[in-house]
């Protein structure tokens, strides 16, 4: 594309907050917007993609720039998906169904939570796993979404016990009413990985990951990616930001997988700074619901294509015309 066609607007993705806040119940509002503890990892999530700095090249040519890439036989539009959140049918009424359509419409790729709360059949989506207390049921979980289209399987990692946030009466009472059973499994070990490749034929990808010798341990477990998270800061808080810690997991994995990261990141220049700290893509957590409130499946659209036109200037200004030329040389020294 030709960055100069696209025009800022002065629109952000904190504005589209405060529009969600005025469409959603306060109980909803706050069960999205929820973090653990007093909200320090959640909030510090996208200040610490801010601190880092650009060292931009002169003299290239940039009068086209291409975002384009492909994950695990997907083509994508820009190196950014939505990433999973329970229940979307609290934001709208058609739920994950109208996200998956403005994912695909925008070209992009949606993980699906598994407490969605509705079903998607598409090929423009991955499954969120849980290993859960009783396997069988995770095991139906991902039997189900291979059949219906899933193009891998996400296995989040890092939440042995789950955070209690009030889950609004609108919703679905099973996040909170779950049998021992259907609870996260906290003996949860590498060995998860092979089984969920084996069962679903897909490859797998662990998310929740933070520190190198975990994401190492992961590879050598079978692991096909690694998601650099804290799960948004609804886990553990004081976790440290997904932004400081996505270079040491990328320098210790060592190319061998591609290297996915999440959390706090509002604009094209945060995805051009995960880009170049070495992150295959990224992932939107709570603006997707956001644009979802207010927009509906058009509005998931409209943010995916922001991301990608806003990451094409950022790709712009910095000289460099295509993915393939963004490295760690473009992030100065010095700031972390």
């Amino acid at each position: 594309m030709n960055p100069a066609e696209s025009e800022q607007a002065g629109w952000t993705v904190d504005s589209l907050e405060r529009e969600a806040r005025d469409v959603l119940s306060p109980a909803v509002f706050e069960y999205y917007r929820a973090g653990a503890g007093e909200g320090i990892s959640r909030d510090e999530a996208a200040t610490a993609w801010r601190s880092w700095r650009f060292l931009p090249r002169i003299f290239q040519d940039v009068s086209t720039v291409s975002t384009a890439t492909e994950l695990f036989g997907t083509h994508l539009a820009a190196p950014v998906l939505a990433g999973p959140a329970a229940l979307h049918t609290l934001a709208h009424p058609e739920g994950e169904v109208a996200t998956a359509r403005g994912v695909s419409e925008a070209g992009s790729l949606l993980v699906q939570s598994a407490r969605a709360g509705r079903s998607i059949a598409s090929d423009r989506w991955w499954f969120q796993a849980y290993v859960l207390r009783d396997p069988s049921i995770t095991e139906a979980q991902v039997r189900d979404a291979a059949a219906r289209g899933a193009r891998a399987i996400v296995l989040t990692a890092d939440a042995p016990y789950v955070f209690r946030s009030a889950v609004p009466e609108a919703g679905s009472a099973a996040p909170e009413n779950r049998t021992p059973g259907q609870r996260q499994d906290p003996a949860l070990s590498a060995d998860a990985i092979g089984w969920l490749a084996g069962i679903s034929g897909l490859p797998v990808l662990v998310k929740g990951v933070l520190r190198p010798e975990d994401a190492v341990a992961c590879v050598e477990a079978g692991a096909a990616g690694i998601v650099v998270s804290n799960h948004g800061g609804r886990q553990l808080d004081r976790a440290v930001a997904s932004a400081y810690a996505l270079r040491p997991v990328v320098e210790a994995v060592g190319g061998r997988v591609p290297v996915l990261v999440d959390g706090g990141i509002r604009n094209g220049a945060d995805v051009l700074t995960a880009l170049a700290l070495g992150a295959s893509a990224v992932l939107i957590g709570r603006p997707v619901l956001w644009a979802l409130a207010t927009g509906g499946a058009e509005g998931v659209r409209d943010l995916l294509r922001f991301y990608r036109d806003d990451l094409a200037r950022t790709m712009a200004q910095a000289g460099v015309p295509s993915l393939a030329h963004i490295d760690e040389s473009l992030i100065g020294p010095g700031i972390r």
